[in-house]
Formats: structure tokens, sequence, C-alpha cells
């Protein structure tokens, strides 16, 4: 649907540049990962504060699972701890947390940790914060595609009645509204396998600023930024729409 409010009430972004950050300081790469918790809990409170209504942070891809096994155990263990501490912020700030993705792909003890954390800020009406973990776009769309095949099998799916919104139902996170704007850090132009259904018209903001560094003045750079474009979904522009019709009184083409 198309929103005259210039505003991004669905929020996503690509958390990249920890590493980077980190070996231009001359740190382990997972002091960048840890350094960049103090970001995600900036942009969470400002989101939460001015008014998103859902904010979806690119936490740990699917091919993240191919780094060096001591970098994916510390970055389980930051996953543990934020989901553990970060709680009374959540609830102060009444944000719902949930997660998107092959969420079995975790550790049994960061499940535990995600499960009681999600379920402590489930009935919160605030913003929703969902976290993308073991997560790929098409992975994303094949599960989708293998759930829908399941249902035909089973005959609660027309096969000649699967459209759009039936693939949508059976996404991640069937619910998600699609985003408004995606913001990537560390000036990466690529969208890196996030979201891909759901981004078809979404407005992409790409910054340097890699993510240890990322505060709310950033966040507020590309909100501005996504004000000032014009999206058209498809269709004419305003400027566009009154130019046609202008030939067409002429009889011009």
């Amino acid at each position: 649907m198309k929103r005259e409010d210039p505003f991004p009430y669905h929020i996503a972004i690509i958390l990249d540049g920890n590493g980077r950050w980190a070996r231009r300081r001359g740190l382990p790469r997972v002091l960048g990962h840890q350094a960049g918790i103090d970001s995600v809990r900036e942009v969470v409170e400002e989101c939460a504060r001015i008014g998103v209504r859902s904010l979806t942070l690119y936490a740990f891809s699917l091919e993240n699972w191919g780094r060096p096994k001591t970098e994916v155990r510390v970055l389980m263990r930051l996953l543990r701890r934020f989901l553990v501490e970060e709680r009374p912020r959540l609830l102060e700030n009444r944000v719902r947390l949930v997660a998107m993705g092959r969420i079995e792909d975790l550790p049994a003890d960061v499940r535990k940790e995600l499960a009681r954390t999600e379920s402590l800020t489930a009935d919160l009406g605030g913003m929703v914060l969902r976290l993308a973990l073991s997560y790929g776009g098409r992975r994303e769309i094949a599960d989708a595609a293998r759930r829908i095949a399941e249902a035909a099998v089973r005959g609660e799916v027309d096969p000649r009645a699967i459209d759009e919104e039936t693939v949508s139902a059976h996404l991640y996170a069937p619910v998600l509204p699609d985003p408004d704007l995606l913001i990537r850090t560390a000036g990466e132009m690529r969208v890196s396998n996030f979201l891909l259904w759901q981004i078809s018209y979404t407005e992409f903001y790409v910054t340097p600023v890699c993510w240890p560094e990322f505060r709310s003045r950033h966040l507020h750079e590309a909100i501005e930024a996504f004000r000032g474009r014009e999206r058209r979904f498809g269709g004419l522009s305003a400027r566009a729409a009154r130019g046609s019709a202008a030939i067409g009184s002429d009889g011009r083409s």
C-alpha cells in the first residue's frame, strides 16, 4: 500500500563494519562486535522514542556460520548476553523482541534466552524489534515454497490460487510489513541476501559509517534522506503524472 506519510514506520538495518572498525584500531575483530552492541542499544531506544513501529536488524546471517569458529562462539556469547542484559531496557521502552530466521541453528543456551526475552516482551504494545538470526533471504523464500508445497499436498492450498499473499503468509515473519527504509553501514552497495522478498520497493540508504560508530544522529540523517524521496511504487511521480496529463490534453504524445 502506498503511504503518503514520509516517515519510515519500518526500518531495516544491515549492521556492517564491525571488523573493519576494529582492524583500523589494531584491535581483534571480536571487539568490533562488542562495540557494536552500544550502537544497537542507542538505535533501538531512539527508534522507539520517535515512533518507529518496526525495526529489523540483520544480526547474524546464514553465511556468518562460515566465519572462524572462535569468532562465531564469541558472537553467540555476545548475543546471549545481549538478550539477558537488555531485558530491562526493552521493558522500559515497551519494545517487543522477536526473532526471524532458522532459529533452530542457534546454540541451545542462546535459544533459551531468546525464548525467555520474547516471552517477557510479548505483550508490550510499543515498537517491534526483530533480530534476523541465522537468516538468509533466499533460504527464507525456499522454506516458504516448501511449506506451501506441503500444504498443497495436504489439500490445504489450491496451487492455482497461489499468489504473492500466499508466499508472504509463509515467510519467517508473515505479519512483517515491508520495510520503508533499508540502512546499510560501512559503505557497501549490496543487500547481502537480506529480506529479498520484502524490499521490492524499499528505499535504500548507505552510509560510510561503520556500525560501532553509528549513532542517533546518523539514524536521523538516514530518515531525513528518506523524507526527501518521492516513493512511486512503480507508478508515475506527481510531476510526471501532471506532465502526462498536459500532453494528453494537447493531443500530443
